[in-house]
């Protein structure tokens, strides 16, 4: 008989130990398909497969995108799946074309699913090679991309090969068994993203690529270039921000001279608001958002600048600096109008901008609009330092604020012209001077000549014995 362990015998315990270890061992195998290929998650790519070779190929700026987007294990997937074609713009399209405020967007941790339906807006789930192009007399051929969204492929009479918007420069640069790479002009970007784009920055009609006749910076002085005619919807005003402010300590806003008038390519209140909002959440500014705000209609009339088409660049004194204003420096009327002036200049400038400006050019002066004076920059312990001499202030708290209109920048001091510190050093001075009295101060000599011609009756004569 067999022996028994706890009442069971030693041959079932063996073969149910068996079973175990044998069904163990099955469920650690990788599953196999129909093919005979396993399908574990490891799965390994082709080293000749069309995504390698865009990953080494010379569009860069693609790879790097696609990189930051976190799809380079969804594009494995599709590449395991069926062929792929893809449309890389060229470098140059995404470095120097592209808006840097969407670029910057699309960079942004909170905008990954933007970047991602963007990527894969360049990509197709079929081969669409060169030859399978639709021809001239053809209709448009409408292809699903990765992102569930379309693409037209279209060919114009002149014989080139369109996509979406842009042209092909390239077409079959890059072939593989899985896939082809068309090489096009310029980025291809998806309604969704444009809208989320324009929704972030808060503007009804704004384009993400530079469309042709938008403001260009010259590299030389990173001021705006003037804009040449004819002037455009959404581009800068012909008319100088000058001509555009309202008349005296803006109590009552001008008509709009900008391009389209009072239609208002950009919502410059709600840009305003939302800037001076930032300074009370930042913390240390809000003594000048008061200003803006309550003691005088600024904040109106940048609305209505920006509203226009212009750019400001505010230099924000701090609280700490604000609290050092005397009551005489305010209390004249318009003073508070004409000190916030002189900081705002009528540019787009940053942190950047600026330090790159005095470092090349060592000093440099940024036209206000409190004419004619101008606040002079310079590079100073590593910093921007604007003014001179003892009413001169730092570069404190850079790109509070930066929204490709308006930029703040937080300065620990107020400025003003140079024109006042002098008047205000020549008041102090007189005042400390001593008045000194109506007559001549005369010697001991000449008071005894004119004791002697007293006593004789000619001191009349000399008008120094008077």
């Amino acid at each position: 008989m067999d022996s028994h362990i706890c009442g069971v015998s030693k041959k079932t315990l063996f073969l149910f130990t068996l079973l175990c270890l044998s069904v163990s061992s099955i469920s650690a195998l990788p599953h196999q398909n129909k093919t005979g290929n396993s399908t574990g998650t490891g799965q390994m790519i082709n080293s000749n497969s069309v995504l390698v070779a865009l990953l080494d190929s010379h569009y860069t700026e693609l790879a790097e995108l696609v990189e930051k987007a976190l799809l380079l294990q969804t594009l494995e997937e599709a590449v395991g799946k069926h062929n792929i074609t893809i449309f890389a713009p060229r470098n140059e399209a995404l470095e120097r074309q592209l808006d840097p405020e969407f670029k910057r967007f699309l960079l942004e941790p909170g905008n990954l699913k933007s970047l991602q339906t963007l990527v894969l807006f360049h990509i197709i789930p079929q081969r669409v090679g060169s030859n399978d192009w639709p021809g001239h007399k053809s209709n448009p051929s409408r292809h699903t991309t990765l992102c569930n969204d379309h693409l037209h492929l279209i060919t114009k009479n002149s014989g080139k090969k369109v996509v979406g918007s842009a042209e092909l420069t390239r077409p079959d640069d890059v072939t593989r068994p899985d896939g082809v790479i068309h090489g096009i002009e310029q980025l291809l970007v998806p309604q969704s993203v444009q809208e989320d784009f324009n929704r972030r920055r808060n503007l009804r009609s704004i384009s993400a690529v530079l469309p042709e006749g938008a403001p260009e910076v010259d590299p030389r002085t990173h001021r705006l270039k003037k804009p040449e005619p004819p002037v455009r919807a959404g581009s800068p005003p012909v008319l100088p921000i000058y001509d555009a402010m309202a008349p005296g300590p803006s109590l009552a806003p001008a008509p709009a001279p900008g391009p389209g008038g009072p239609h208002h390519h950009f919502d410059g209140e709600s840009q305003v608001k939302d800037f001076i909002q930032t300074l009370l959440l930042y913390g240390g500014y809000n003594e000048m958002a008061d200003i803006l705000v309550n003691l005088t209609s600024l904040a109106t009339e940048m609305g209505r600048l920006v509203s226009e088409g212009y750019v400001l660049t505010v230099l924000a004194p701090n609280d700490e600096a604000m609290a050092k204003l005397t009551t005489d420096q305010l209390s004249e009327p318009g003073a508070p109008e004409q000190i916030i002036y002189y900081h705002i200049i009528p540019e787009y400038q940053t942190e950047e901008s600026m330090y790159n400006a005095v470092r090349r050019f060592g000093k440099i002066g940024y036209d206000t609009l409190r004419l004619p004076h101008k606040v002079a920059a310079q590079e100073a312990d590593g910093s921007v330092k604007f003014g001179s001499g003892d009413g001169s202030a730092y570069l404190f708290d850079p790109d509070i604020y930066t929204d490709g209109r308006i930029s703040v920048q937080g300065i620990d001091g107020v400025l003003f012209p140079e024109v006042e510190k002098e008047s205000t050093s020549v008041k102090k001075s007189v005042s400390a001077v001593k008045v000194a009295t109506t007559k001549p101060r005369r010697g001991k000599l000449m008071e005894v000549a004119c004791i002697m011609l007293g006593t004789l009756g000619q001191d009349s004569r000399f008008t120094t014995c008077q």
